[in-house]
């Protein structure tokens, strides 16, 4: 499956560590800057009658916003770039991995869970710096008898850290099992030749449009399971 294999494209050593540049940073600066892009090109006019580029990152920011006030509220908005930013990307990343003979970045564990590791401490972070010590009290349910308090806390505090382990996989997975379909299926389509291999070329075409959903789903899916986490730091349960 050389679609996954990370190749260095400049060979770079900092210090004794491997900081080469590779296919998988190569296609993280294509979509951050065609993200930059979209969104100065579309909006360079800002008109009041907005044409089609520009109704695409309206529609983009209203989407991200009503998902972070729905999930977190007004005082979340304060928070709205990074949610929209994360959204973007992922997403960028996603569909980029769509193009034949291109790169799926979210298909590597290590690249998702270092997104869902970075939100994890950020989110931890700000629940420390709004609550201070009392952030303790998340893990602690409301209206427990005190002798299941030992078991409940336990199993709340591994809930917690298990948050970066889930939702990386979660996009992880998803994307890196559909490129292995497609990847099967077109195989098939190779071997079975011209006679036997309609079925499965149907199949492809019609799981490539499910793979663009599952795409779009996933980006959907891990912005709003962040404003979820974002949510319970601000407020807690």
């Amino acid at each position: 499956m050389h679609q996954f294999e990370i190749k260095r494209l400049i060979e770079l050593d900092v210090f004794g560590f491997d900081a080469s540049f590779t296919n998988s940073a190569l296609f993280m600066v294509i979509a951050a800057a065609l993200i930059t892009l979209f969104t100065v090109f579309a909006m360079r006019k800002g008109s009041l009658v907005p044409g089609r580029l520009q109704s695409v990152a309206e529609m983009s920011y209203e989407f991200v916003a009503g998902m972070v006030r729905d999930n977190v509220g007004t005082e979340g908005m304060k928070y709205f770039p990074f949610i929209f930013t994360l959204f973007m990307f992922v997403l960028a990343l996603n569909m980029l991995g769509m193009v034949p003979y291109s790169f799926t970045v979210t298909s590597h564990i290590i690249v998702t869970f270092a997104l869902a590791a970075f939100i994890f401490i950020a989110v931890t972070i700000i629940g420390f710096w709004k609550h201070g010590i009392k952030f303790l009290k998340f893990f602690v349910p409301s209206g427990v008898p005190f002798v299941m308090l030992p078991l409940l806390v336990v199993i709340e505090v591994i809930s917690y850290l298990t948050r970066p382990v889930s939702l990386s996989v979660r996009l992880f997975a998803n994307m890196m099992a559909g490129h292995t379909m497609l990847k099967v299926f077109g195989s098939f389509v190779v071997a079975l030749g011209l006679l036997g291999g309609w079925a499965a070329l149907a199949f492809m075409v019609a799981f490539t449009g499910l793979e663009l959903l599952v795409a779009f789903l996933q980006a959907y899916v891990f912005a709003i399971l962040t404003c979820i986490y974002l949510n319970d730091a601000l407020h807690m349960h």
